[in-house]
């Protein structure tokens, strides 16, 4: 006995959009990217001329240029995923299929940000989320019950709360599973029966619930969590995986960077102003020298930090520094605000971490030219 497919459309959450896409209430701190981008989606949904798979909103065309960039008509679709094409392609045209896609990379390389992206170009809707942590259970990839109800009527549909990967199935869309090797072996092992068998079993009911056409999970994996929870050889098998890479140029992370910043103060309502480029650009290269261990001229091995210097912690850094300077400084990101938030990132283990900022700033920032001393000076005096 099969449930009736039920109406699971995407919740009217708003927020105020970066790039001018909707009129959402300003007052939600974080919007789904299916209403920040809700403009470029409408135009996209109305020139898009391509065939939908079953379940799609957009054709993997449509899908491609909303991810990517590009124009549609009057309107600029801005890139939400700097990197290689082709890999968006693979991971498009995997969820066409019957295959599931695994997102693995060091962290800070957008998989969580690709995931969302994607879920909300194919399905308007990327809120069916299960966040993978060591206290996840598989009730929470399957599903539960009210309590209280269960205990009064005993086992109705009505007491039945559906996991966010059973509302996908039910009504053939896409579920994100984010950080899946952070879970539990048995956790993980549940996910094989759904990925094969594209159906959840209630036996209290006596009811299997099928998938619908155009359901798939986008789930993601960190290479920093290898060991923690290794997915087995069958779980993976389930998947396809497409291996995200950092930027593979300092200019193509350093645009990445200066994106996301401008994005975040105009969402955020920050009051400095986004540094220079050659503040960018500075941040940047420190953090991949110290991440890559090497000066990028490759003269200079250097010992890297226990932390992930990685381009989401470069924006991060960045956007501290002008929460620093908004509402502390004179409102202009000075060197001594991009210190505190660059050490603040570096330094997470006290003893090791410490020792190896000092080294960097006296056998490689010291050295460099007139335009790097204001910041190798703060630095100093915020490492002492």
């Amino acid at each position: 006995m099969a449930k009736k497919k039920t109406d699971d459309s995407a919740p009217a959450s708003t927020a105020a959009n970066a790039n001018s896409n909707s009129n959402s209430d300003s007052n939600v701190l974080r919007a789904p990217a299916e209403d920040l981008y809700a403009r470029e989606l409408d135009a996209l949904a109305q020139a898009d001329q391509y065939e939908r798979p079953p379940g799609w909103q957009l054709s993997p065309r449509a899908v491609l240029t909303y991810v990517t960039g590009g124009t549609v008509g009057s309107t600029t679709i801005t890139p939400k995923y700097v990197g290689h094409k082709r890999l968006v392609e693979i991971a498009i045209s995997t969820l066409v299929t019957d295959r599931s896609l695994l997102l693995i990379g060091e962290p800070g390389t957008a998989k969580s940000w690709l995931s969302e992206h994607l879920a909300a170009a194919i399905n308007r809707d990327s809120t069916k989320v299960v966040q993978g942590t060591a206290g996840t259970t598989e009730e929470q990839i399957r599903y539960t019950w009210n309590y209280a109800m269960l205990i009064a009527q005993g086992p109705t549909t009505a007491s039945l709360i559906r996991s966010p990967i059973m509302r996908a199935m039910e009504s053939g869309t896409i579920a994100r599973f984010e950080e899946i090797t952070r879970c539990a072996s048995e956790v993980q092992d549940a996910m094989i029966s759904l990925l094969s068998e594209k159906r959840v079993s209630i036996p209290e009911l006596q009811l299997e619930v099928p998938a619908q056409k155009g359901f798939s999970i986008i789930a993601t994996a960190n290479t920093r969590d290898r060991g923690v929870n290794d997915m087995s050889a069958a779980l993976k098998r389930r998947f396809n995986i497409v291996v995200l890479p950092s930027p593979a140029t300092l200019e193509t992370e350093v645009d990445i960077v200066r994106r996301r910043v401008n994005e975040l103060s105009k969402n955020l309502e920050l009051k400095a102003p986004v540094p220079a480029d050659d503040a960018i650009e500075k941040v940047v290269t420190i953090f991949r020298e110290l991440r890559t261990g090497q000066t990028l001229d490759g003269k200079n091995k250097l010992k890297s930090p226990s932390g992930v210097l990685s381009t989401a912690e470069a924006i991060s850094v960045l956007a501290g520094s002008m929460a620093l300077a908004g509402n502390f400084g004179d409102g202009k990101v000075s060197p001594e605000d991009l210190a505190s938030s660059i050490q603040g990132a570096v330094i997470k283990d006290e003893e090791k971490d410490k020792i190896v900022w000092q080294e960097y700033l006296s056998n490689v920032l010291k050295k460099r030219g007139a335009e790097w001393r204001p910041l190798f000076t703060a630095c100093s005096d915020q490492a002492t």
